[in-house]
């Protein structure tokens, strides 16, 4: 995987897949990083970076990173009052890249995606993270409904993101539920379609953030967001 983006290469230079980056190229521009003093690199053409990655958004700078390791759910579901993020269906990179950044720096566990028809950890999506994902464990199972009935079983309460709710539930406000004492995940559906009924229906309670202007949708990234701090803030005054 070349990753490309000052963030993304710092974060790997750092993270869990700091052994496996095997080669650094940067621009004479961007080789004056002061955390890249003591790293190996070699000097090329912005041209021949774009050429390497891909893309155009380098800022003078990719890396071989080796590939992406996935983490455990179990691994994931063993921690003490986890809070995790589940999404259904999420297929644009920005997104899951956005998301992971805001689970990252929320404290979150891990992040929770399917294997079909969704985004998964591409550089892109390191990019959008600014290298989040390099510290943040992401998780893939193949039936996201079934993953939600074990984080049950583990003492989870799962609360999913539902304007219009589902099944005949009608959603409570965002900050109506105490997330405290035991772990939380957090599901959130694509922006179109929202959340899959079953998946919706595998949550303990659904949840929905005010709209109060003239547009009728939040984007998932800035719900994400705004849930995932009042989790944090109901952790903390329960704490």
């Amino acid at each position: 995987m070349i990753l490309y983006g000052r963030n993304p290469v710092r974060e790997a230079l750092r993270g869990r897949r700091a052994g496996s980056v095997s080669e650094v190229w940067a621009t004479a521009g961007a080789a004056r990083e002061p955390w890249l003093r003591d790293v190996q690199m070699r000097a090329v053409a912005a041209d021949e970076i774009e050429r390497r990655c891909g893309s155009s958004a380098h800022q003078g700078l990719c890396a071989d990173a080796g590939a992406y390791h996935y983490a455990s759910t179990d691994d994931l579901l063993r921690g003490e009052n986890p809070l995790l993020v589940a999404l259904d269906q999420i297929q644009d990179p920005q997104n899951l890249g956005s998301i992971c950044r805001s689970a990252e720096c929320a404290g979150a566990a891990g992040v929770v995606i399917p294997e079909r028809r969704a985004a998964e950890v591409t550089p892109a999506v390191c990019k959008a993270s600014a290298g989040a994902v390099e510290h943040l464990p992401v998780a893939r199972v193949r039936n996201l409904a079934d993953f939600l009935a074990d984080a049950r079983r583990a003492g989870c309460w799962c609360y999913g993101a539902s304007a219009e709710g589902a099944d005949g539930r009608v959603p409570v406000a965002y900050d109506a539920p105490d997330y405290s004492g035991a772990g939380v995940v957090l599901v959130l559906g694509s922006e179109g379609s929202g959340l899959r009924p079953r998946v919706a229906g595998a949550c303990d309670e659904l949840i929905a953030l005010p709209l109060l202007g003239r547009i009728e949708s939040l984007g998932v990234s800035a719900a994400a967001s705004a849930v995932l701090y009042e989790i944090l803030q109901s952790r903390g005054r329960k704490a």
